[in-house]
């Protein structure tokens, strides 16, 4: 047990000098606590998870039914679901490595270029914080069809304060509110797959439907490949959030292992989670369904609910109201903490004041977060002036921020494996190595671009309406605004492969030893009962 204790010992002091050796001295005012390291493997897992599941699937899934037909939509859901693990495997080869807070920025600028390190970075920055905003205007909708007598923006006020309870306090406390979202999450898609079944199947609902809605008019691919193209978009938006294992390891008990298990299982969950309810959907509710096209505004016709409907349970839109609340909340605490987080990246990285770098004694940096909520307040407001232009365009940043973070990852993911063998190093040192590299890598940068370029076609449809152009491209108008404006100024070179800082910022553990459940290094791990290894491992692939 002494070696044990001494072993944890030396990787909480490992950890903690990690903020000291990225930021500077550890004497420095600015510096005096640092990020808390209260992350433990079940909060990872279960964020890498919570992180996707969301009003995307939930809500606009019968949309993109609706638009690509079941074919079809099965097929942008694969393509986008294969994109997001090769996402995750670079993205995890990386920050199991090096565990920082604000890691896409951060490895863009040391692996790649300052500049793309600050665009990527206030990117994300944007994406989440503008997120909170859109979760606020979305508790408040939600709301309003249970109670119609109170104004909707009681509701978001309400909202924000639950949120910023929730993060203001040590992270550990963020990383039990996404544990139990996420169950309750998993939960209701494991309930939705075995009772769409027993519908498709007429056990209950008294109709064998079987595979007759692939057989409509029109076929599985009423729209062909427009139709597949249009909903790639609206997955991508759906699997929105995934990244947040990369921001989460810098406050991870011991990233080594935690963050390599969450990538792990990422692809068994994108098929059981997402695949799985969109085949589900696509056989029980026609493609030709008016409800599907509403589902995406309307609770009451969320394909999730006409699911439950047709197997009897009358109160279905209550209960998928309640889950829907739940998850805008889930969503809302990852904006605020995913937000807060970044800028803590800029800060420490030298693009934003120090101030925004500043961590309590409870290792919360509050400054960041109470600037996320008030850019999200701000963004929020511009849903309740005016015809809502502004807020509409802000809303479709965040489908497009994602897509663009993610094609970034891949470069950085390439210029980090290039790096690191050309200064001779092993990757039997890597704590988790990206498989297929650079085929991976390559696949999410070209489908990435052709999605991020393509997307908004129909808007050069004659008339050319300018504001619809805007709309569609803000996100990619903006990247390139911050990549530009920041090489003009700072004039950064481009880092060479011999000059990358292959150091700085990792742990240095032994990897002989495994953890126990909670990421707490435990040698002693195959002495435990076979019954509880046994449940332990059963839970692990459910959650």
């Amino acid at each position: 047990m002494s070696n044990e204790k001494t072993l944890k010992d030396d990787f909480t002091s490992t950890s903690i000098d990690t903020m000291e050796s990225i930021t500077g001295d550890s004497n420095d005012h600015v510096q005096q606590h640092k990020l808390s390291r209260g992350l433990k493997a079940r909060h990872i897992q279960m964020i890498a998870l919570g992180g996707t599941i969301g009003t995307g699937l939930f809500m606009a899934s019968g949309k993109a039914i609706a638009t690509a037909g079941p074919g079809g939509s099965l097929v942008s859901y694969a393509i986008v679901g294969l994109l997001v693990f090769s996402v995750m495997m670079s993205l995890g080869e990386m920050a199991a490595y090096i565990p920082v807070s604000g890691s896409f920025g951060h490895f863009a600028k040391r692996f790649v270029d300052p500049s793309l390190g600050f665009c990527v970075a206030i990117i994300y920055w944007c994406n989440w914080a503008v997120g909170v905003a859109v979760e606020l205007t979305g508790v408040a909708m939600i709301m309003e069809y249970w109670v119609k007598s109170v104004n909707s923006v009681v509701w978001s006020v309400v909202c924000l304060v639950i949120l910023v309870v929730i993060n203001v306090f040590a992270v550990k406390g963020y990383g039990e509110v996404e544990y139990w979202i996420s169950f309750v999450k998993i939960i209701t898609i494991l309930a939705f797959i075995i009772i769409g079944l027993c519908v498709d199947t007429g056990a209950l609902g008294g109709d064998n439907i079987g595979v007759r809605n692939f057989h409509l008019e029109g076929g599985a691919f009423p729209n062909g490949f427009l139709g597949v193209f249009n909903v790639l978009i609206t997955a991508a938006f759906s699997f929105n959030g995934v990244e947040i294992v990369g921001i989460t390891a810098g406050e991870s008990e011991n990233p080594h292992k935690t963050v390599p298990s969450a990538v792990k299982q990422v692809f068994w969950r994108i098929i059981l989670f997402y695949i799985f309810s969109i085949l589900i959907i696509g056989l029980v509710i026609p493609y030709t369904d008016p409800s599907l096209l509403s589902g995406a505004d309307n609770i009451a016709v969320s394909p999730f609910t006409l699911v439950f409907q047709k197997a009897g349970a009358q109160a279905a839109a209550d209960i998928m109201n309640a889950i829907i609340l739940v998850t805008m909340i889930s969503a809302g605490n990852s904006g605020v903490y995913s937000s807060s987080r970044t800028l803590v990246g800029l800060a420490n990285d030298g693009h934003v004041p120090k101030i925004f770098g500043r961590v309590n004694r409870w290792g919360v940096p509050i400054y960041a977060i109470a600037t996320s909520c008030f850019v999200g307040c701000l963004a929020f407001l511009t849903s309740l002036f005016g015809s809502g232009v502004v807020f509409n365009w802000l809303t479709r940043l965040t489908s497009l921020a994602g897509l663009i973070t993610w094609v970034i990852i891949s470069i950085t993911h390439i210029r980090f494996r290039q790096g690191y063998l050309a200064q001779n190093r092993s990757l039997s040192d890597l704590p988790y190595v990206a498989p297929l590299f650079p085929v991976c890598d390559i696949f999410v940068i070209v489908i990435g671009l052709i999605v991020i370029f393509g997307q908004g076609y129909e808007s050069f449809y004659a008339p050319i309406n300018g504001g619809q152009v805007v709309g569609s491209y803000i996100g990619l108008i903006l990247a390139v605004v911050l990549y530009v404006g920041h090489k003009a100024i700072v004039r950064p070179a481009f880092v060479k492969v011999d000059e990358m800082d292959f150091e700085t910022g990792t742990l240095k553990i032994e990897k002989v030893f495994d953890t126990n459940g909670d990421g707490e290094l435990n040698p002693d791990e195959k002495e435990s009962p076979v019954w509880k290894r046994i449940l332990k491992k059963i839970i692990s692939l459910i959650a």
